[in-house]
């Protein structure tokens, strides 16, 4: 969705400008150069330029314009869903098991070299031996160490062939690697700069090998990276010759920058800062809904959280609509299912709003009218602070008493992975473009004990079995009719609705302030990372 906002410009007193090689890029009120893209953003979170090590935003974003994959994202119509990329096409065997992709002919890496079903091998295989945190996103296709020279194969300089452990929808395993851990590296170039057996590690950390629209040019941590565009790119052309990201923490700096014409694009303004731009010409605002969820959990070790009229009632005292309507307005919208909008298998019922009476009554006849006592405990991020607040106001016109803890991230998860908690308030993201990465998170727990550590999934956490929807999720990641599949993934979330002792709350709307000019931008929806090469001015 977009809109677009315009206002007098306001006079500015003084100049921002922004050197870079020892030249001035704008001056107040210029544009920025027409072939070059200037983002403010934060990108405190970039660690390592490894795309099978990299599993923070920006450094995703970074990933999906410097490599490809064998399997694409369209960004002119990301709800299509995969399509073929650095595989022109693939083939299934009859057993679901074996995938043989055919490479596209003609594709250079940076270096020069050619982009060849070994460099897909060492690529998948590289994710395998080094480990690293997004691993899991192939792992779980029964890929080990031990194993990756027959189920990870090159047949021949165009044929690369991957054979999983067992049948799964077809759909799953080609959205998985649509994954920026998926990328596919120049093998030779990485090779040759392997360490001790590190697969080229240390050296991908701060560098790049890929084939994709632009090539790494430097990266200060904490400050800066731009990118410079790669002639002929198979993908379409691409205008903005350099992309230039610039570390701004703060939304008024960001939004002074943007109006000054210093950048092209800001992606992290407040809510206020969005309101002070929206009637600048020489601006706009473009919404676009992405795959981070807001949620509260009911931990199901307390005796009265784990009342299923309890559950019920609390989830109708989330005043759904009052918090979008006020300090979330413009950047998260109401969704109460499991899986995010624009997802395979959405489901858009929102069959809960506050009601103070309802809940009261759900509550009496659970056997507490007069209400308990309850401890929340969240991050202390402020959006995080204030919903916790809006439910502590609501929850206690129906007698429960809340107490609020505030922590570190660190602090706050910690307790929360443990079960040391009873009530939560936090996010989620969806670590892959298929509906399994939530389904598999939310609503699948094959052991409910204590010592199972299934810290990964929030149904655990919450010491919640989940035993019919364990199964249904079992099914639903084997199901090769992509219809039917869709289908299971409903039923999941409307029986999760229910009985679930987690009430999903909302959904992040992305908001992307740039000057009135920019046009191709994409963040990446609710299922991918950003994409500049298709930005035009």
């Amino acid at each position: 969705m977009q809109f677009k906002r315009s206002l007098l410009s306001l006079a500015l007193a003084a100049s921002v400008a922004m050197p870079i090689s020892g030249t001035i890029i704008s001056e107040a009120g210029a544009a920025t150069p027409p072939n070059m893209l200037i983002i403010a953003d934060r990108i405190d979170d970039l660690i390592s330029l490894d795309p099978q090590e990299m599993f923070e935003i920006s450094g995703t974003d970074m990933a999906n314009n410097i490599y490809d994959r064998l399997v694409e994202l369209n960004p002119a119509d990301l709800s299509k869903g995969y399509e073929p990329g650095l595989a022109e096409s693939w083939e299934i065997s009859e057993d679901g098991k074996t995938f043989t992709f055919k490479m596209r002919e003609g594709i250079k890496f940076h270096s020069g070299n050619t982009v060849t079903a070994k460099d897909a091998e060492y690529s998948i295989r590289r994710v395998i031996g080094l480990n690293k945190t997004p691993s899991f996103i192939l792992t779980q296709f029964g890929f080990t160490p031990e194993n990756m020279s027959e189920t990870i194969k090159a047949i021949d300089e165009n044929t690369f062939q991957i054979t999983t452990d067992k049948k799964y929808a077809p759909s799953f395993v080609l959205n998985c690697f649509t994954s920026v851990v998926a990328s596919i590296v120049d093998s030779e170039v990485v090779k040759s700069n392997e360490v001790d057996g590190d697969w080229g590690n240390g050296w991908l950390k701060t560098s790049s090998a890929g084939s994709g629209a632009f090539k790494l040019q430097n990266w200060k941590p904490n400050e800066s990276y731009s990118l410079t565009a790669v002639p002929g790119y198979w993908r379409g052309d691409v205008a903005m010759k350099r992309v230039i990201v610039r570390h701004v923490l703060e939304s008024a700096s960001q939004r002074l920058m943007l109006e000054k014409g210093d950048v092209d694009i800001a992606r992290h303004l407040s809510p206020e800062d969005v309101a002070s731009i929206s009637t600048n010409e020489d601006l706009k605002v473009e919404d676009t809904l992405r795959g981070r969820l807001m949620y509260v959990s009911f931990n199901q070790k307390d005796k009265a959280l784990s009342h299923p009229k309890v559950t019920e009632a609390l989830k109708y005292l989330v005043d759904y609509k009052g918090m979008t309507g006020s300090f979330l307005q413009g950047q998260w919208t109401i969704q109460q299912a499991f899986l995010p909008q624009t997802f395979m298998g959405e489901l858009k019922d929102t069959p809960y709003a506050l009601n103070i009476e309802k809940a009261k009554a759900l509550l009496d006849e659970a056997g507490y009218s007069d209400g308990f006592d309850v401890e929340f405990i969240v991050r202390n991020s402020t959006e995080r602070v204030e919903i916790a607040q809006s439910l502590q106001n609501t929850f206690g016109q129906a007698g429960v008493r809340v107490s609020i803890t505030q922590g570190t991230g660190k602090q706050i998860l910690g307790r929360y992975r443990a079960r040391d908690f009873q009530v939560y308030v936090g996010e989620w993201g969806p670590d892959y473009p298929d509906p399994h990465t939530n389904a598999d998170t939310f609503a699948n727990n094959p052991d409910n004990r204590d010592e199972a550590k299934l810290i990964g999934k929030v149904a655990w956490r919450n010491s919640y079995a989940a035993k019919d929807l364990t199964t249904l999720t079992d099914l639903a990641v084997q199901e090769s009719d992509r219809e039917k599949r869709a289908r299971m993934y409903v039923q999941a979330q409307k029986t999760f609705q229910k009985e679930a002792p987690i009430a999903i709350m909302f959904q992040k709307v992305d908001q992307s302030s740039m000057r009135a000019n920019v046009t191709g931008f994409n963040p990446g929806g609710a299922i991918a990372s950003a994409f500049y090469w298709p930005v035009k001015k």
